[in-house]
């Protein structure tokens, strides 16, 4: 289990990487002529480095349009400028864009021309971080594998609007302005092959509805939610991170086994008010409950199997995986209970 979620985690974040060194080797063998041809087309404001001609960098440069772009440009490199609109014009030619990132301009829902970004038919990454849009923009490109909507003012999620992304495997909306309303029960349908959702740093008071079953990794920072639903965790079966930092969590809002699923491995619950560690799985390995108002720890109530000393499991066997547990800023006074080094007999690191 544990094998096979991280091989999916490194082919979510290292697949950039990937696809740059292998275009990188077919380009470094192209002559000077090549390079020459590459330069002509390259708009004026910005920069085509000889060395890897599917790149275009327009970053910086106090743009408040975009350049025209050549054809064989993959990737669209437009960060930190004026950019408000986005139009057809300058994608025209543009027909093998992968990736373009818009991060840190002035785009807003207004300056998107109707079906600019659904006609880029190869996109897969698009980056509109720190813009000033107030709603996830429509319609998208269906082959679309992540789409990072940081930092903006989105308040509203259209309905259908990721509906066709079946390959969209990350989608994140952290630091935005998201009610519970706008997490409708459909609002992710479709999302079927979805990894990563980064909800984080919103104002949500409940658990958002219907998130992918797909989902390994969940981050809810920063909001206001107070209760896990009954059962929340069984509609996301392969849920592995779960992130729940700076919320309102007190121990009447978590349910008798709401964390005791044996897919999570990375739980944090930092900055709650809890005043009891709630009961885990054997199989989790690192557990953040620091800065909540825990004043005692029991080895013997939080062991989630049965171990004495005189037991021998092997080196795993039955026994807990817990490896990294944080309990600072609470109110307990060390020295470490010995009922918790004689459950979690693989723990490697205790911060009290």
């Amino acid at each position: 289990m544990t094998l096979k979620v991280y091989t999916s985690l490194l082919l979510l974040f290292l697949v950039n990487s990937v696809w740059t060194r292998t275009v990188r080797q077919v380009y470094d063998e192209l002559g000077p002529d090549h390079w020459s041809h590459y330069t002509s087309e390259c708009p004026q404001e910005c920069f085509c480095p000889p060395s890897f001609p599917n790149a275009l960098y327009c970053d910086n440069k106090g743009l408040k349009e975009i350049p025209p772009i050549p054809a064989r440009i993959w990737y669209l490199y437009l960060q930190n400028n004026q950019i408000e609109t986005l139009s057809e014009k300058p994608f025209v030619n543009a027909t093998h864009l992968r990736w373009i990132n818009l991060n840190k301009n002035k785009i807003t829902n207004s300056g998107i021309e109707s079906g600019v970004l659904s006609k880029l038919k190869r996109l897969l990454y698009l980056f509109l971080e720190d813009n000033e849009l107030e709603e996830v923009p429509a319609p998208l490109p269906v082959g679309l594998e992540q789409l990072r909507l940081a930092r903006n003012k989105i308040s509203r999620i259209p309905e259908g609007v990721f509906s066709h992304l079946e390959n969209l495997t990350m989608l994140d909306l952290h630091q935005n302005s998201l009610l519970d309303s706008a997490l409708q029960s459909d609002t992710f349908q479709g999302l079927n092959n979805l990894m990563q959702l980064n909800i984080a740093k919103n104002s949500l008071k409940k658990m958002p509805l219907s998130i992918p079953a797909n989902t390994l990794q969940l981050f809810l920072d920063n909001n206001s939610i107070e209760v896990i639903p009954e059962n929340y965790f069984s509609a996301i079966p392969k849920v592995t991170f779960l992130r729940l930092n700076y919320n309102k969590l007190s121990d009447d809002g978590i349910p008798p086994n709401g964390f005791n699923v044996s897919s999570i491995l990375d739980l944090q619950l930092s900055h709650n008010q809890l005043t009891k560690i709630p009961p885990i799985n054997a199989h989790l390995e690192h557990l953040h409950l620091d800065h909540n108002k825990i004043k005692s720890v029991n080895g013997t109530q939080i062991c989630p199997v049965s171990i004495t000393l005189e037991e021998d499991y092997g080196y795993y066997g039955n026994i807990p995986r817990l490896r990294y547990l944080r309990l600072d800023g609470n109110e307990i006074q060390p020295p470490i209970p010995l009922d918790i080094m004689i459950c979690f007999r693989l723990l490697q690191a205790v911060v009290i």
